[in-house]
């Protein structure tokens, strides 16, 4: 079984940052969470950054040929649609 490292993150923090977290109990937990949800949330292409590189957006040029995306008419959702599936 591979054991997964530990370590520390920093990054800094204006005022407002600051007190907004100002009485939370376990700001370390707090933080944690909050970024693997947003991690977990994060585009699977561009991984949150909004942009594809050349290479990636070669791969969605060819993928975009057979695929499309939608929204959804029950919930307004933007989803992928499968060129079979039409």
């Amino acid at each position: 079984m591979k054991r997964s490292k530990s370590g520390v993150v920093t990054f800094k923090a204006d005022g407002s940052f600051l007190n907004a977290l100002d009485g939370i109990e376990n700001r370390s937990d707090f933080i944690r969470r909050a970024v693997l949800a947003a991690l977990d949330s994060a585009c699977p292409l561009c991984r949150g950054t909004g942009i594809l590189t050349p290479d990636q957006k070669r791969h969605w040029n060819r993928f975009s040929r057979t695929h499309s995306v939608a929204k959804c008419r029950d919930c307004d959702a933007t989803h992928l649609v499968c060129g079979k599936e039409r």
